[in-house]
């Protein structure tokens, strides 16, 4: 099951990459050198493993040479800091340096990573901070071999199990061969940190909220991280790439007299912490949020619904990340667990033949706004690569890494995961075009006009969501859920549109994809965080305002606990509590 959320904090997502915020960021100074050290003792002891282990003078028939070697180095600053009802909760700093060592037994056919065998192949370890190139080697020495000693007992399972299972469904090798990349960028620089600046933008900020005596909880945070990844492998790979992110987060939580538990999210991403939102902007989407998070307490529960809705734009493309994008991800199409979805209709229809699909991880940003899911190189070391997956409604491809598949056997460049995971087909930047566009008045109007043709007193809009997760097993149904946060009842009649809550968008994808009926002109972006078998990774889904004829809700589960007994302390304008 895939989980997408916006990065709302390191409690509700994984957000351990993407650490907190100084002032001025790794963006704004200059640029250093790649750790030609660090590159160096890699490939020095990589050279090494590969050359001793298995080697002539050990019984090759139990220990067997590795055909594979990789080591994969992150090497990163991050900052986070985190402020609630006016004041500071968290402020910390780290630096973190970890290794990704692959071994891979056998040959690419049939190696030790086969079938639920996977992360057999994975060794991570801390590797020491500072550059002591002999402690370097020596860590890299003790992670390899314990590798190789997991490797080789999962190989020998490997080969016991073939002999008495029977024939897969796609018998496709399990390793790619793919041309060595050379590309050592300029390093990340580190993060230069104005604590009491943000101290204070995040005080003034998560204050606000002191104006909401409804909202019992709520959470600001800004967070940064400065990260430059090594890899080197056998093959003759040998990339450094860096990767700057800044973001500020906003939750906010709530609860209705009837027990549910309500909250909504901001998240505000960029490529350094300069180009986030001024404080003007900031004060005025935490107020909207924050009035609109009270209002939710008293709108009416929904019932559940089958009929037309528009997403906005934001809510389409989580939609189309959890409803289509897990589904065209390469291991997806193989494995006797898996469902398989789309895997027989390569060069079929499956959408309408005015939607268009791509993935283009090579994108930093789209109209002037930073994408999460932006690389130069994935986590297997190839070159980030756009992908047309669907044109004119038509499948074309799926997301690869180096994990063939029957229709193809080559990685272009999704193979993505979060340290201490295999790397898999992942999503980066997915991004939906349409040429059945129109204005939002007419998308609104065509809305109550299909509400009238099937009879239903209303359609839905859904505003803003929070997440969503499907399911793709084979053994599970093959069915989605999104998160709405504000939704909004459309009525035929001309009422004013109400606003409602507890609302779970549920569907099956072939049957939700093919009732979109128009879209709008305009792309909006949707930043956050999916977590799936490869860990926890950053991803955009980009995508317009969508009207279907025919959606299906549930209403979302509801707790029992009442709200907060107890009233909250008073505040003077000044901040400090009234001890009148």
């Amino acid at each position: 099951m895939m989980r997408f959320q916006a990065a709302l904090s390191c409690g509700l997502t994984a957000v351990s990459l993407v650490l907190c915020a100084p002032l001025l960021h790794a963006a704004d100074a200059p640029s250093k050198q790649a750790n030609t050290l660090l590159l160096d003792a890699m490939g020095a002891e990589l050279h090494r493993a590969m050359a001793s282990l298995g080697s002539p003078g050990a019984d090759a028939a139990k220990q067997p040479k590795p055909y594979f070697v990789s080591y994969a180095v992150s090497d990163s600053d991050s900052f986070n800091m985190t402020a609630q009802f006016g004041a500071i909760a968290l402020s910390r700093e780290s630096r973190r340096r970890s290794a990704d060592v692959q071994i891979r037994i056998g040959n690419a056919e049939q190696d030790n990573t086969h079938g639920d065998h996977r992360s057999s192949a994975l060794t991570t370890i801390p590797l020491p901070l500072t550059d002591d190139r002999a402690a370097i080697e020596r860590s890299l020495w003790f992670a390899t071999n314990r590798g190789y000693a997991k490797a080789l007992d999962s190989y020998l399972k490997v080969q016991t199990e073939q002999q008495v299972r029977a024939k897969e469904e796609d018998s496709s090798a399990d390793f790619s061969a793919e041309k060595p990349a050379n590309a050592v960028l300029a390093a990340s620089t580190p993060l230069s940190v104005d604590t009491s600046a943000w101290e204070k933008r995040l005080r003034d900020l998560s204050g606000l909220f002191r104006d909401y005596p409804e909202i019992f909880f709520n959470n600001v945070s800004v967070q940064a991280t400065s990260e430059t990844v090594y890899f080197v492998s056998s093959e003759g790979t040998r990339v450094a790439t860096p990767n700057q992110v800044a973001r500020l987060v906003v939750v906010a939580r709530t609860r209705a007299a009837d027990g549910m538990d309500l909250f909504r999210a901001e998240t505000f991403e960029a490529d350094s912490l300069a180009h986030l939102p001024d404080q003007k902007t900031l004060v005025d989407k935490i107020n909207a949020m924050a009035k609109n998070l009270v209002a939710l307490r008293t709108a009416p529960v929904t019932e559940p619904y089958n009929g037309p809705a528009i997403l906005s734009g934001r809510a389409s493309a989580v939609f189309f990340h959890e409803v289509l994008g897990h589904r065209l991800e390469g291991q997806r199409q193989r494995g006797d667990n898996e469902g398989q979805t789309f895997t027989k209709l390569l060069g079929k229809q499956i959408l309408p033949t005015f939607i268009s699909v791509t993935d283009d991880p090579t994108l930093k940003a789209f109209d002037g706004d930073s994408l999460s899911g932006h690389y130069n190189y994935d986590d297997e070391g190839q070159p980030a690569r756009r992908v047309d997956l669907i044109k004119d409604g038509v499948l074309e491809t799926f997301l690869m890494s180096r994990l063939p598949i029957a229709s193809f056997s080559n990685s272009n460049g999704h193979g993505r995961a979060e340290t201490g995971r295999m790397p898999t087909g992942r999503q980066g930047n997915l991004i939906v075009s349409s040429t059945k566009t129109v204005g939002d008045k007419e998308l609104r109007q065509m809305l109550l006009d299909e509400a009238k043709r099937q009879g239903k007193p209303y359609g839905l809009y859904f505003e803003d969501i929070s997440s969503g997760f499907a399911v793709t097993t084979r053994r599970s149904p093959q069915a989605f859920q999104v998160i709405p946060l504000v939704v909004y009842r459309v009525y035929v009649d001309g009422r004013p549109d109400e606003l409602v809550r507890g609302v779970s968008i549920v569907g099956t994808p072939q049957a939700a994809l093919n009732r979109i009926v128009a879209t709008g002109t305009k792309q909006d972006i949707f930043n956050g965080i999916c977590g799936a078998e490869s860990g926890s990774i950053p991803v955009s889904a980009v995508a317009p305002a969508m009207l279907v004829s025919e959606i299906e809700t549930q209403r979302q589960a509801q707790g029992t606990t009442r709200p907060p007994i107890l009233p909250p302390p008073p505040v003077n304008e000044g901040g400090k509590e009234d001890k009148r």
